[in-house]
């Protein structure tokens, strides 16, 4: 005994003692010790170079070339005409795209809805995917398509390829339309969310005014062609900074901003380690091959959850009623616009004998659009923005300007008729800013990017894809374009009627609900520690009640 005493003595004699710096008496756990290794502290968010109003001015510019395409192939330039012959037997050649191959009205307006096909499948895939995937790499991905597309469409050899390569141009629009209205909703200051959803929707109507002038000019001086390719040089830019952009949060969407994915990846990198260890300590070798089992299965399941998700949402939005009398008042009003703008230039040639029909149309819509929309977002702002102030706004525009145009139809004077229907599109333009409003205050943040996909569908596969079919059968019925273009503007009647029955509907603002969703996001999952420390805390108190 006393030998052993003295070995002890000498054995911590040999040894330095160890200054006790650690001011907590429970020394931590072999788990803690090891997560605290491991993770990453959350690095201090970096001041983006996109700032609001640079992100408004990049969407504006996107959704111009994105229209501009559309009022491009909408021109005489580009869409031309048909080859004609005299009863004496003397033919004029055709032009541009209706020209070259030989095509009927109806023929000619399926290419102006062909974009549909690609916007219905892909616009809810983009819509989805916006709560688990970065929105801007989306973006980036329809652009891409978006440009191939309209490069295709200038090397067509056969209307089937022209008319596949429009339905690849929707998928572009898919990707872009119901994400970019969040985002600036998101982020314009609050006095002014409906003046910048003007100035971005006010890119519609001049994006086809610049596509008429450019598509008549190219159509004029080069070819049809070069006006595809110029179009793609454009959007090219767009498409790659699409995948470089570090976008800032989306408010309802489950994606991290970049600055957080670190933190995120050093936090999932220690949830295996520390799952692994409990593994081992309770049996090894089956745990591990069940989690292996369970992993294998996660595919399947998660998938059939997304697909679950998609359909509750989409129930919920379809019994939001405040959404589907929007949307029908909104699917009324672009099945008149939609074919105003493919068929206007060519109406009005044919009525009023416009030798420029291109640069008047295009001059009246662009100067029109700007004032309208961005009139019609300050003015709701003005009101007060509410839902129910929207809808009188959409009702009263709609119907005074359904009225002018109806009237600037029944003139033989052009001039009297540029009157009136300028005063006519400007009241309609100013609808764009509040029917938007409404489709982003009336559901959750959650449901945002989804209720504009499907808002976006709606208004293209109920408004404008039938619409210029439609007129051009009509047309080729009556062989009248001025009696054709009182049959359209008729239809804003309706449509300011479906709108004004929403001003007695119970609407609640819901944009600042938090989302119903029980599954954890990206988002949610990027800050987990809280979740970490209980099971810290929970792992100390088996240690010590194991000792």
């Amino acid at each position: 005994m006393v030998e052993e005493e003295v070995a002890k003595e000498a054995k911590a004699s040999t040894q330095e003692p160890k200054p006790d710096t650690n001011p907590n008496p429970n020394p931590p756990s072999t788990t803690e010790t090891e997560m605290a290794r491991n993770a990453t502290p959350l690095p201090a968010p970096a001041q983006s170079w996109f700032t609001p109003k640079r992100l408004l001015v990049i969407f504006c510019v996107i959704n111009m070339i994105n229209y501009m395409d559309r009022g491009a192939i909408a021109s005489n330039g580009v869409n031309g005409s048909r080859k004609t012959c005299s009863k004496s037997g003397h033919c004029t050649a055709g032009t541009g795209i209706q020209g070259e191959f030989d095509l009927s009205n109806f023929e000619d307006g399926v290419l102006s809805s062909a974009f549909m096909v690609g916007l219905l499948v892909a616009c809810p895939i983009f819509a989805s995917l916006a709560k688990s995937v970065n929105p801007f790499r989306l973006i980036g991905v329809g652009l891409s398509v978006w440009t191939l597309a309209v490069i295709g469409c200038g090397v067509s050899f056969a209307y089937w390829f022209i008319a596949a390569c429009r339905m690849l141009v929707g998928v572009g629009e898919a990707s872009f339309i119901s994400l970019a209205a969040p985002f600036i909703d998101d982020n314009a200051p609050i006095t002014q969310k409906n003046a910048w959803l003007g100035i971005f929707y006010m890119c519609i109507p001049t994006g086809y005014a610049i596509g008429y002038v450019y598509g008549g000019q190219v159509g004029s001086h080069l070819s049809w062609r070069y006006a595809f390719f110029g179009e793609a040089i454009l959007m090219l830019p767009f498409a790659i900074l699409g995948f470089c952009m570090k976008p800032p949060q989306l408010k309802g969407a489950g994606f991290a901003p970049a600055e957080s994915k670190k933190a995120l990846t050093s936090v999932e990198a220690v949830v295996p380690d520390v799952q692994d260890e409990v593994s081992v300590g309770k049996g090894g070798t089956s745990s591990t091959k069940a989690g292996y089992e369970d992993k294998s299965s996660n595919k399947s399941n998660k998938a059939k959850l997304n697909l679950k998700l998609f359909l509750k949402d989409m129930k919920a939005l379809l019994l939001e009623k405040i959404f589907v009398v929007n949307v029908l008042g909104y699917v009324a009003y672009n099945f008149v616009i939609g074919a105003y703008s493919y068929w206007g230039p060519k109406a009005g040639y044919n009525i009023y004998n416009m030798k420029n029909a291109d640069m008047i149309f295009g001059g009246i819509t662009v100067v029109c659009g700007i004032l309208g929309t961005i009139a019609g977002g300050y003015i709701l702002d003005y009101m007060t923005s509410t839902i129910p102030n929207a809808f009188k706004l959409l009702s009263t525009a709609t119907f005074l300007g359904a009225i002018f145009c109806f009237a600037a139809f029944c003139f033989k004077s052009m001039y009297a008729f540029l009157a009136f229907f300028a005063i006519g599109e400007l009241l309609v333009f100013a609808t764009q800013g509040p029917v938007n409003y409404v489709c982003l205050h009336c559901v959750k943040p959650s449901l945002r990017a989804l209720s504009m996909a499907i808002s976006t569908v709606s208004i293209h596969i109920f408004g404008d894809v039938p619409s210029s079919p439609l007129v051009g059968v009509l047309q080729d019925h009556i062989n009248n374009w001025r009696v054709t273009a009182l049959v359209l503007t008729a239809i804003l009647f309706p449509a300011a009627g479906i709108w004004f029955i929403g001003i007695f509907m119970h609407a609640v603002d819901r944009s600042d609900e938090e989302s119903g969703h029980p599954v954890v996001t990206t988002n949610e999952r990027s800050n987990v520690t809280p979740l970490l420390e209980e099971k810290a805390a929970a792992g100390t108190a088996e240690t010590s009640a194991q000792a």
